[in-house]
């Protein structure tokens, strides 16, 4: 890879001298650039050579990121996009648009305030899933990667006392979980340790004797160098950190924080929407969603209002299974229904499979209901779905389809396993993730259910509407908390009074909008739009109107902005009207 990169800066700079530019060299050239910065991503790909380090947090490393950005956009704006195909005007516009948005989040502080409960290096152990541990030399990386965290602590040490120089902290409510998730991994034996995992299972083509080198290395790196530093870590977040840290819990209350929500809004979201618009948007849905969930309460004939009704199906023992491996099963169950209905929505759909794991239990009690991680780019990975067994008896039954239509299929598992199957588009366009894009895909997802059987009881079609009343509330309430000045208390309290996920839910996701403000709001609003493209096509193309090929189309470019898929289904739309006629 280093290699890699060093050919491509010779032959940039050749060809900046010569004035000879092309957009391929530069996509190519950033391409290679983004990899080297980031061997976390190597890994995720399924590529091995970054696996023994990670990423440069330190401040010289990212101002240095920062440059080297904009000297890749300087060389995107100096390409006419008259002279480029259609095709290349959106990689160009694609490209140019990631680029201005890491360096307006540079200048704005962010990096010295993205670490939350749910991400940051008290999980790095969790990148393990996605590493392979076939050799010795897969081992021996690990190991590297291993000695090389007490560095990487001290890097996250340094933003965070840039951030409280620069008022640019996290809320106390945010960070005050994270000493005890540190606790969790110091506190425990070396071999319950997480970063110890890969060594309890050892492949057979490693020589005994070799395994027990290893994992007496391993022990030692972990009870010498890793649990040292994370108990220093700690006591940094609880002696420096932690007093810093904000009371308020929205953004807008740094200095300069309302304009630091208004960039995040519509980067998330990608359009010009403001956040009183959506605010008000969300207002409206959840209207709406409430009508239809007053109509599955009178349906099945229960006696009291909304609230009453929501309180009965977070307390009632029959909507929930008694231990972790009953959910587990359910789960597994609940996945393999899925897929025999796809072909009756999707005219192509990807090689690669997925699986169902658990959430491991170290980031369990902090994290949400579920998670996907994308398959290896390379196909050595599948994909997985991962859920939450922490405590079972807050985890409804009649959530699991809409759920796992959501993570699984057709939602992120389709779409980004699609993506990367298309071999036309460059690598940077396969690995795209446009929130707005992706994650309302999967949102619209939900209402796929219908069309492949699911929600045949009340109580499942109620799930669905819960599903979706929880992304319109996450537009008021985040909003509501980084624009309106809202408490976290009146967050959760309008969650509750409108949604009906449970209250450990609700604190979770409320926490977690709290902690990374905005990208909330990218679900409803790409939802919304891929929904308006589908009504439109529906109107215009009545009985010719074919969900397989509507699907294939919306999917066929990969994730990309609203304004990008708009124009793309419009073409597609008027291709259609005309071959019908």
């Amino acid at each position: 890879m280093r290699l890699l990169l060093t050919f491509f800066i010779a032959t940039w700079t050749l060809c900046a001298q010569a004035g000879t530019d092309t957009l391929q060299q530069i996509i190519d050239e950033h391409w290679a650039w983004h990899l080297q910065q980031s061997p976390e991503t190597l890994t995720y790909r399924g590529e091995r050579s970054g696996n023994d380090r990670w990423t440069d947090r330190s401040l010289e490393a990212m101002e240095q990121r920062y440059r080297q950005r904009g000297e890749f956009l300087q060389r995107l704006e100096a390409i006419d996009p008259e002279t480029l195909s259609a095709d290349d005007q959106l990689n160009q516009r694609m490209l140019a648009r990631s680029l201005r948005s890491d360096r307006k989040a540079y200048e704005l502080g962010l990096p010295l305030m993205d670490m939350n409960m749910r991400d940051g290096p008290q999980h790095q152990y969790q990148i393990s899933a996605a590493t392979p541990f076939d050799n010795i030399d897969d081992y021996r990386m690990w190991l590297s990667r291993l000695g090389a965290l007490p560095t990487l602590l001290q890097q996250e040490t340094a933003l965070l006392q840039e951030g409280i120089k620069r008022q640019r902290v996290q809320p106390r409510v945010v960070i005050e979980r994270i000493p005890e998730q540190i606790s969790k991994i110091t506190g425990a034996d070396i071999e319950d340790n997480p970063f110890y995992r890969p060594f309890l299972e050892m492949p057979e083509a490693i020589a005994p004797e070799q395994a027990e080198t290893l994992r007496k290395d391993a022990r030692e790196l972990i009870a010498n160098r890793v649990n040292p530093a994370y108990a220093e870590f700690r006591d940094f977040l609880l002696q420096t950190y932690l007093p810093a840290c904000r009371e308020q819990p929205g953004i807008g209350a740094l200095p300069g924080g309302k304009a630091i929500y208004e960039f995040l809004a519509s980067d998330f979201t990608t359009t010009t929407l403001t956040p009183q618009e959506i605010h008000e948007l969300g207002k409206r849905e959840v209207a709406r969603i409430l009508e239809e969930m007053q109509a599955i309460k009178d349906e099945v004939g229960f006696k009291g209002d909304l609230q009453a009704f929501n309180n009965f199906l977070r307390t009632d023992p029959q909507f929930y299974y008694e231990t972790p491996e009953e959910l587990f099963q359910a789960y597994l169950a609940v996945s393999k229904r899925l897929d025999p209905e796809l072909v009756k929505l999707f005219g192509k759909l990807p090689r690669m499979p997925y699986g169902v794991r658990p959430i491991p239990a170290e980031s369990a009690p902090d994290t949400t209901t579920a998670y996907y991680m994308r398959p290896a780019d390379n196909g050595t990975r599948a994909g997985y779905y991962y859920v939450n067994l922490y405590r079972p008896e807050v985890r409804p039954k009649y959530e699991m389809e809409v759920l796992s239509v959501h993570e699984a299929v057709p939602g992120h598992h389709l779409q980004i396993a699609l993506a990367q199957e298309l071999e036309e588009l460059p690598e940077f366009r396969k690995d795209s993730s446009v929130t707005a894009f992706v994650e309302g895909w999967a949102l619209y997802s939900e209402q796929l259910g219908y069309q492949m059987g699911l929600y045949q009881d009340p109580y499942s079609r109620y799930g669905q509407l819960t599903y979706d009343m929880w992304r319109a509330v996450r537009l008021v309430v985040d909003t509501g908390i980084h624009y309106f000045g809202w408490s976290r208390q009146r967050a959760i309290d309008y969650f509750k009074a409108n949604a009906g996920k449970t209250e450990a839910d609700i604190i979770n996701e409320i926490d977690r909008y709290i902690g990374w403000p905005g990208q909330a709001l990218a679900y409803k609003i790409g939802q919304l739009k891929i929904m308006a493209l589908r009504a439109d096509a529906e109107q215009a193309l009545g009985a010719n109107f074919d969900i397989r090929s509507f699907h294939d189309e919306l999917l066929g470019a990969g994730a990309i902005p609203l304004d990008a898929l708009e124009i793309r289904m419009d073409s597609w739309l008027t291709a259609q009207q005309q071959q019908a006629n």
